[in-house]
């Protein structure tokens, strides 16, 4: 009788549990969850009406630009995005802190099939401003936007007062150095002599003297030597 030992035995647990491992993949694999849910939602449409969005432009933007310019001077109004041919009509109030919300503009428009549209150039004194926009449709509060104008003043500033007087500038003569005085002539050495001695002379006579008187006294020294 064969006899089977414990690393047989191992072995052949391992690979029972690998083959049920690989079946349990093969049936509950990701294709199993592919079936859809039965009775599941559908997701909910959007409400039309309130889609879109209004830009403030400058009056050199392009119309497709989906930037907004909170500060300009001559803009107009830019909508896009909106449900087709939807009819808007808008109002701008002057606001806080320059303005007392009264209204200084407002206009209807009547977007495109692809519900875009866009007003003419338009401008306002320097300020605070808020936009208002309504549309057909709509669900909710009006479109809003708050913007500043700000335009630069054009032209040449005028003067007041007295002008002032232009100076005439008469050029001046030539600048002329005063003619020198007369120049003193050196003193002449006084008559009957030269010039007295200074300097480096002096002092090599002096050196001369010096050599003399020394050999005339050694001499004297060795003559009374040879005496006594």
């Amino acid at each position: 009788m064969t006899t089977i030992t414990w690393p047989a035995r191992l072995t052949a647990v391992i690979g029972a549990t690998l083959v049920a491992s690989v079946l349990t993949l093969a049936f509950t694999g990701p294709g199993a969850g592919a079936a859809p849910a039965v009775g599941s939602a559908k997701s909910p449409t959007a409400v039309p009406g309130d889609n879109g969005t209004v830009k403030i432009h400058n009056s050199t933007t392009p119309v497709a630009d989906p930037r907004n310019e909170p500060h300009v001077c001559v803009f107009y109004l830019d909508a896009f995005g909106f449900d087709p041919s939807q009819s808007v009509s808008w109002q701008i109030k002057s606001w806080p802190p320059t303005g007392d919300r009264s209204v200084v503009s407002s206009g209807v428009l009547a977007l495109d099939s692809g519900g875009a549209g866009f007003t003419g150039d338009m401008t306002l004194p320097n300020g605070h401003y808020k936009l208002l926009w309504n549309f057909t449709g709509e669900n909710g509060l009006a479109k809003q936007k708050v913007f500043w104008v700000a335009c630069t003043p054009t032209g040449s500033p005028t003067l007041t007062g007295s002008p002032t007087p232009t100076q005439t500038v008469t050029p001046s003569p030539p600048h002329h150095h005063p003619s020198p005085g007369p120049v003193s002539s050196p003193p002449s050495p006084p008559s009957g002599g030269g010039l007295p001695i200074t300097g480096w002379p002096l002092a090599l006579i002096g050196a001369a003297g010096v050599a003399l008187l020394g050999t005339g006294g050694t001499a004297m020294v060795a003559a009374r030597r040879r005496r006594s």
